[in-house]
């Protein structure tokens, strides 16, 4: 828990991850593992962890980098409050544990990859991508509730926009309305059947932000609303079922991210989570596992936390889960 702590007391909002990298760089090299920065932008770098100069087979994964605003850390009774308590700094603590664990036992197959800006882009995972180390599975850490990720959602992010003319609002009947032709497409939104996926489900959406306008005296001549779908299947599927909305806006593409579909290990109940990760984007890092301490349900609040029991069973988890994998090999 005090590595956990220690992680957390450190401010690593996206794109202010630099001083926690650099922390965590030195504590470990001062644990004798071997660290690598691989830099990502400024002074963003990813961590990338062995035991001895060999690479790994398999590298338990997670983030450093956390939403805002930040808080630091605190303790009450048996939950460790603060910014990433479970997205994802107690994870990379967790993880950290679980090689200890399998370092002790002599086991050198297993490394780690900390990465940057997943809340923002994944930056960090794409850069990691360019340079994969051969390994086998890729164990990724994110509030799981100690339960393997059997699927996860996609994303796809559009932006509609709708174009009217500008009039004096005293005249409506001389200008034309770009705000009521963006809520005719939302409202039309309301009907259309998004398409559905017996393991994930029906692909959902969010109208996450809305813009538009000049002034209260003036007939708006453009607005804008961001839609966040998280989706089941290819985003080709939303783009083609969102069609009918051109008849009021235009649809700009923004954000593209695919569900995936991960491998499980007996002994661990399993779910499937709505959210994304860095998963599909460090496809070159072997096969896909996802597993984590925490819910998802108090990540990104003001009162994110995670239980400090389930902390520790998560390093058993991840060595354990590892010590599976490795007899696959």
């Amino acid at each position: 828990m005090g590595l956990a702590r220690s992680l957390i007391d450190i401010d690593s909002t996206t794109p202010n991850e630099g001083p926690v990298a650099t922390w965590l760089a030195s504590w470990l090299r001062a644990q004798d593992y071997r660290v690598e920065e691989q830099a990502v932008e400024g002074d963003r770098v990813n961590l990338y962890v062995t035991v001895e100069a060999h690479d790994p087979d398999i590298v338990l994964s997670t983030h450093l980098d956390c939403v805002p605003p930040f808080f630091p850390s605190r303790v009450d009774s048996d939950l460790l409050y603060g910014r990433g308590a479970c997205d994802a700094k107690g994870i990379a603590a967790a993880q950290i544990g679980a090689l200890d664990q399998l370092r002790a036992a002599g086991e050198t197959r297993v490394g780690a990859l900390f990465v940057v800006g997943e809340e923002l882009g994944s930056h960090g995972a794409r850069a990691a991508n360019l340079t994969p180390r051969g390994s086998r599975y890729l164990i990724d850490g994110e509030p799981t509730d100690n339960r393997l990720g059997v699927a996860t959602r996609g994303v796809y992010n559009v932006r509609l926009r709708a174009s009217g003319r500008a009039a004096h609002s005293s005249h409506p009947e001389a200008g034309e309305s770009a705000i009521e032709k963006l809520l005719e497409a939302l409202i039309a939104l309301r009907t259309i059947t998004l398409p559905s996926d017996p393991t994930l489900g029906r692909t959902s959406y969010t109208v996450a932000l809305i813009d538009g306008g000049v002034a209260p005296n003036v007939v708006p001549p453009h607005a804008t609303a961001t839609v966040n779908f998280r989706t089941v299947g290819p985003a080709t599927a939303v783009r083609a079922a969102v069609e009918p909305l051109r008849a009021w806006v235009e649809c700009e593409d923004l954000v593209e991210v695919p569900p995936v579909r991960m491998g499980t290990v007996p002994g661990l109940d399993t779910a499937v989570f709505p959210f994304t990760t860095d998963i599909p984007f460090l496809t070159a890092w072997g096969e896909p596992l996802l597993f984590g301490p925490g819910s998802v349900l108090v990540a990104h609040t003001a009162n994110e936390h995670i239980s400090i029991p389930a902390l520790h069973a998560a390093m058993a988890h991840y060595a354990q889960m590892s010590v599976t994998l490795l007899g696959r090999l």
